[in-house]
């Protein structure tokens, strides 16, 4: 199953497939797309940034465009929802479920989340509905599907706000929190210290670890150093860069400070986890 919305005027795309042919295993290879991954049954071995991830039956991943994708072949009880910026993903356009709030921003890795029997059973309806939409070939089908991942969306993150305990914070609270990942995404490459997005915030070093502290939060500096180690493994193991090159390209004056960063937070060096 393969159904596909494309606005050519607008360049907006979604797609809805459950894998189980070539195009839609070439789709995780694009670029600019938001995935969310679910697994309906079983569980699947995946491959995100080079690592294997196994999601079980009743989980969701969650995948921005920069995180590389590998699905089996054989795989069996998967369903995705690929989405770019163009069809759904303005800033001014609720914040909170967009692609720069937590759901896709919030923690270096991909995240997933757990859905409960309730859970499940608003995923199958919202499935049917779904596929039922892609029957209408009419001029409001892409707000229609617009709206349905919207919903999807805000469930999504009531869910992963509830699992990362930030659900009985103040929208106050989660709002500091999400600026401070969205920060951190746009500018890890060049500011690597807690007190450069301080700065950003209107904070002091002191009062934004704290804050992470007492909420039971990843501190700052680990969120900064796992989105830049993240990067890094990604680079080494996808691209042609020598490590040299990466360190510049990640804001290292000196590869041999980023080889130590890295050493430090991987326990291997860039060289032999490349050859790894």
């Amino acid at each position: 199953m393969r159904l596909d919305y494309h606005d050519i005027k607008e360049e907006a795309r979604f797609i809805l497939t459950n894998f189980q042919c070539a195009p839609s295993l070439n789709l995780l290879k694009e670029k600019n797309f938001y995935k969310s991954i679910w697994c309906t049954t079983g569980e699947q071995h995946l491959i995100v940034d080079g690592y294997e991830v196994t999601l079980k039956a009743h989980q969701v991943l969650f995948c921005t465009p920069v995180n590389i994708v590998e699905v089996p072949q054989d795989n069996r009880g998967l369903i995705a929802y690929a989405f770019n910026r163009e069809f759904y993903c303005i800033r001014e356009h609720d914040q909170e479920v967009s692609c720069m709030g937590i759901l896709f921003f919030g923690s270096s890795n991909a995240p997933i989340i757990n859905l409960s029997d309730k859970d499940q059973a608003t995923m199958n309806a919202m499935l049917l509905l779904f596929q039922e939409e892609f029957e209408n070939k009419d001029h409001i089908q892409g707000e229609m599907l617009r709206t349905l991942l919207k919903r999807f969306l805000i469930m999504a993150t009531r869910l992963i706000k509830r699992e990362e305990n930030v659900d009985n914070m103040s929208v106050k609270q989660v709002d500091l929190i999400r600026k401070f990942n969205i920060l951190v995404e746009q500018h890890y490459k060049e500011k690597h210290q807690v007190a450069d997005y301080a700065d950003l915030l209107f904070k002091s070093p002191k009062t934004l670890s704290n804050f992470f502290k007492k909420h039971d939060v990843k501190s700052p500096l680990r969120i900064i150093n796992d989105r830049i180690t993240a990067e890094a493994k990604r680079l080494l193991r996808y691209s042609d860069l020598t490590a040299e090159e990466i360190a510049f390209e990640l804001g290292y004056k000196e590869p041999s400070h980023f080889s130590k960063f890295f050493k430090k937070h991987t326990g291997v060096s860039p060289l032999t986890y490349r050859k790894g």
